[in-house]
């Protein structure tokens, strides 16, 4: 198995001999882990999350709702939450998530201070 963070999984076999060690210590349960144990569990998980970005990339959305839903999904915050966050009514965010109504100015800047959407892909997909 991986004897440090510095190796790498770069086969599929190797990705599925990592995840059945995975498995193997998480049915043991949190607290039944040693330190080393946790330790190994934190390297497998982090080098088979890095083995499957680079092997199986997720599409990036292609509409400002789709990659403004990708961020709630990776901020796991629900409609209301997001608006709360942005500072906008959760009426108005919920009209521009569902084509009702267009993005302002303000809704625009929000976004791409808080949320960090890049501005080019705001102005293409405004």
């Amino acid at each position: 198995m991986l004897k440090s963070l510095n190796q790498h999984i770069s086969t599929e076999k190797a990705r599925n001999a990592a995840m059945q060690r995975i498995h193997i210590l998480m049915k043991k349960g949190d607290d039944h882990l040693t330190a080393k144990e946790r330790k190994e569990l934190r390297e497998l998980s982090i080098a088979v999350e890095h083995f499957e970005d680079t092997h199986y990339p997720l599409p990036k959305p292609t509409t400002l709702t789709g990659m403004i839903e990708l961020k709630m999904f990776e901020m796991k915050l629900k409609q209301k939450e997001m608006a709360g966050m942005l500072d906008i009514g959760e009426a108005k965010f919920s009209q521009i998530l569902n084509g009702k109504r267009d993005p302002d100015v303000d809704f625009l800047k929000k976004i791409y201070k808080k949320l960090k959407i890049d501005a080019t892909f705001i102005l293409e997909h405004v």
